[in-house]
C-alpha cells in the first residue's frame, strides 16, 4: 500500500471520515467526505475507504501524525470469490456452503519444525470433519533465541524486525501450504494480550511503555504492530487457507473506558481492510462487556463493550470465550453465555463464533462442553456460527511425544475426541 498516516489527535472535524475509515458503499449511511490528505476509494460494491490521495484540505481539521515508511500497493486478489469464506447473515459461507462449523485452536502449529508433522495434522484434522483452526500469528521475543529456535519478530532497541527465514515466518508458510492442501481454514492473529510468546510486553521497551493499557494508544508500538500486520498479509493475501484475520489473542484494557479499546479495533480494523478487501476481519476477545447477570464476564472492567465493537463496519463477526474456573463462574454458566452473545448477533446480523472454551477437569471435558456445544449448534438460527474447542492435542508423529496438555486439552482419537469432535460434527450434519 502507499505510506500510512495513523491519526493520533483529530480535533474539530466537520462532516468527515477518519483515515482508513469507511466513506461509502452497498447500504452506508455514514460519512462520505474523508479527512485533508485523503480521498475516499471504492473497493468493491459494500465498501469504499478513505486513503491517502488528493482530497480537498479542510481548515476545520487539526491532524496530528505518525508515518510509517511503506510504499508498496495492496496486493490483489487473485481469489475465485467462491473459495472467499465470508460472513452470510449470521452464517459463515465456505467454499460455497452456507452452514455452522466446527473446528478447533492450535497455538503451537506454527512452531513446529518437521513439515511432515504439520501434514499429517492437517490431514487428521480433513478426516475428523473440523474446517477452523485459530492458529498464532504471532511469537515475540526480546531476544534472538539459540539457533534454530522458531520466533517470528524480535526487538531491539527501538527497532522491531520480522524474522522471515526458516526459523522464522516460513515456518507459517508451511502451515498456510498445509491448510490449503486438507481445505483446513485458518484463523490467524497478531499480537497476545499476554506474556506467552512475547506477547504486547515484547514491545514496550522498544516503544517507550509499560503496560498494555498504553500500548493501545503508543503511536510507535502500533506503527511496529501494523508493520508486522502488514508483513503476514502480504504472504498469505491470496491463500484460499485464510479465514479471518484476528487483532489479537484476548485483548483487554483493564481500568480504561471502553472507547479505548473500540477506538483501537476501528483504527487497526480499518487498516487490515486497506490491505485486503476480501477476507473477514475479527478482534479476537472473550466477550466480556454485555448485558447479563452481574457476574465479571459480563462487566465492562476489561475494557470492553462487546456489542460496540461488533458494530464496528470492519469487524465481520464477534468472538467470545468460556473458562469458568478462571473467570469464577460455575460451568453451567456457560449457556447463558452462548445465547447471551447470540442474540447481539442476531441483532447485527453478524455472526458469532464461540471461539474458546474449555474447562480443567478432564473427566468434565465430555459431559460440560458437550452440552455448551449443543446451546451454540441449537442458536444457529440466531447468531451463532460456529466453535472452536481449546485446545487441539496430537501425537507428534515424528517424535512420538503429545503436544501440551494444559488440561483442557482433547487429544485426536481419545473418547473426549470422539465425545466433543465425532459427535459434534455428526450432530452439525
Amino acid at each position: 500500500m502507499k505510506a500510512f498516516i495513523l491519526p493520533s489527535i483529530i480535533a474539530a472535524v466537520a462532516a468527515e471520515q477518519a483515515a482508513w475509515g469507511q466513506c461509502g458503499g452497498s447500504g452506508w449511511t455514514g460519512e462520505t467526505t474523508c479527512v485533508v490528505g485523503y480521498t475516499c476509494q471504492v473497493s468493491n460494491e459494500w465498501y469504499s475507504q478513505c486513503v491517502p490521495g488528493n482530497a480537498a484540505p479542510s481548515a476545520s481539521t487539526t491532524l496530528e501524525t505518525v508515518v510509517a515508511s511503506s510504499t508498496a500497493a495492496p496486493v490483489p486478489t487473485k481469489i475465485a470469490a467462491a473459495a472467499i469464506s465470508k460472513a452470510d447473515g449470521t452464517k459463515f459461507n465456505i467454499d460455497g456452503v452456507t452452514k455452522y462449523y466446527a473446528g478447533t485452536n492450535s497455538y503451537w502449529i506454527g512452531f513446529l519444525t518437521n513439515d511432515n508433522d504439520v501434514d499429517n495434522i492437517m490431514s487428521q484434522l480433513q478426516s475428523s470433519g473440523l474446517k477452523i483452526l485459530r492458529v498464532w500469528g504471532f511469537n515475540d521475543v526480546k531476544s534472538i533465541p539459540g539457533s534454530g529456535t522458531v520466533y517470528f519478530q524480535s526487538f531491539s532497541g527501538s527497532t522491531a524486525t520480522i524474522n522471515t527465514g526458516a526459523n522464522g515466518l516460513q515456518r507459517l508458510d508451511v502451515v498456510v501450504k498445509a491448510a490449503e492442501k486438507y481445505g483446513i481454514k485458518l484463523v490467524i492473529n497478531f499480537v497476545n494480550n499476554w506474556t506467552d510468546y512475547g506477547g504486547m510486553a515484547a514491545y514496550f521497551s522498544a516503544c517507550g511503555i509499560n503496560s498494555n493499557e498504553q500500548w493501545y494508544q503508543a503511536a510507535k508500538c502500533q506503527t511496529m504492530y501494523q508493520n508486522y500486520i502488514k508483513s503476514v498479509i502480504s504472504r498469505y493475501r491470496t491463500s484460499t487457507a485464510v479465514f479471518a484475520w484476528e487483532l489479537a489473542n484476548e485483548p483487554r484494557c483493564k481500568g480504561c473506558a471502553t472507547s479505548v479499546l473500540t477506538s483501537w479495533i476501528r483504527k487497526t480494523s480499518d487498516y487490515i481492510r486497506s490491505l485486503d478487501s476480501d477476507h473477514m476481519i475479527t478482534a479476537g476477545d472473550e466477550g466480556f462487556g454485555l448485558a447479563g447477570d452481574g457476574s465479571y464476564p459480563y462487566q465492562f472492567g476489561e475494557g470492553i463493550n462487546w456489542e460496540d465493537n461488533l458494530a464496528l463496519p470492519n469487524i465481520s463477526f464477534g468472538t467470545f470465550h468460556l473458562y469458568p474456573q478462571s473467570w469464577s463462574v460455575s460451568n453451567s454458566f456457560g449457556n447463558g453465555w452462548v445465547t447471551a452473545h447470540a442474540k447481539i448477533c442476531q441483532k447485527l446480523n453478524k455472526p458469532c463464533l464461540f471461539e474458546e472454551y474449555g474447562v480443567t477437569n478432564a473427566a468434565d471435558h465430555c459431559p460440560v462442553e458437550s452440552e455448551w456445544q449443543k446451546m451454540s449448534l441449537a442458536a444457529k438460527e440466531s447468531g451463532m456460527a460456529g466453535d472452536l474447542f481449546w485446545q487441539l492435542g496430537v501425537t507428534i508423529k515424528s517424535t512420538g511425544q503429545q503436544t501440551h496438555n494444559d488440561g483442557h486439552t482433547i487429544y485426536y482419537g481419545s473418547s473426549d475426541w470422539k465425545c466433543l469432535v465425532d459427535n459434534h460434527v455428526k450432530n452439525i450434519g
